[in-house]
This record gives structure tokens, sequence and C-alpha cells, in this order.
């Protein structure tokens, strides 16, 4: 009974919570960035550079072999650096945006600045502190 106990402890932690509503969060959040790469940041791209697909960009090592009949029968050998591009896309998007949610939940969070005091209040406070003396 102890293990089960300690377990629900630990579970009831905030933190653990807090963590397990981020990761849903996360996940979702990644999903909307790239589809948000894959519908509109990309076809942009794409219609760029004359249709072709940043995915589909590759440098090709060794082309597949066909037999005689046209059937494969080695697959094409290739270095696919779309793929690794669009990642990068979906990588910056998503930290642009944590960014900028996090300098709002900043400024929102940041107590109100005190404002200056007149140099001529300063002043007062200087004679009234001396007249006490």
């Amino acid at each position: 009974m102890g293990m089960i106990s300690e377990f629900k402890e630990f579970i009831s932690r905030g933190n653990v919570i807090d963590l397990a509503v981020a990761v849903v969060i996360g996940g979702a959040f990644g999903k909307m960035v790239t589809a948000l790469v894959d519908g509109i940041v990309m076809p942009a791209i794409g219609a760029v550079t004359k249709g072709a697909s940043v995915t589909d960009w590759k440098y090709v090592l060794k082309p597949a072999q066909l037999d005689s009949a046209g059937k494969e029968v080695a697959a094409e050998l290739a270095i696919k650096y779309g793929l690794f591009i669009q990642t990068i896309i979906d990588f910056l998007l998503i930290a642009l945006v944590i960014f900028l949610v996090l300098k709002a939940y900043n400024r929102l969070r940041a107590p109100a600045a005190t404002p200056a005091v007149p140099e001529d209040v300063l002043l007062l406070r200087e004679i009234r502190d001396s007249l006490k003396k």
C-alpha cells in the first residue's frame, strides 16, 4: 500500500500536473505550427521556387536502379535536405511564437513602474528635512 500512496502523492503535486498540461498544450501548439508551415509558408516558398516543394529537395548520390521491366531493383540514395529545411522553419516559427508569448506574459507580470518624483518635490523634501533638524 505504501507504493500506491507514494505514487498518489507524486501525481497530486502541482509541478507534475503543470508539466502534464504543458506537454499536452505543447503538442497541440506544435501541430498548429506544423499546419501553418505545411499549409501556408511552404506553399508560398513553393510558389517562389516555381512549384517545387521544399520537402522534395534532395541531392541524389545514387539514382534508383531499374530492371528491364521498369521495376525498381535498388532504391535511390539521396540526401533529403528539403525536409531538414522545413523542420528548421518549423522550429524557428515555434521559437518566435514562444518568444512573443513570453514577452507579452512578462510585460503583464511586470510591476507598474513608479513615476519619477519631480525635482521640485525632491527639493521641498530636502528643505523640510533640513528644517526638522
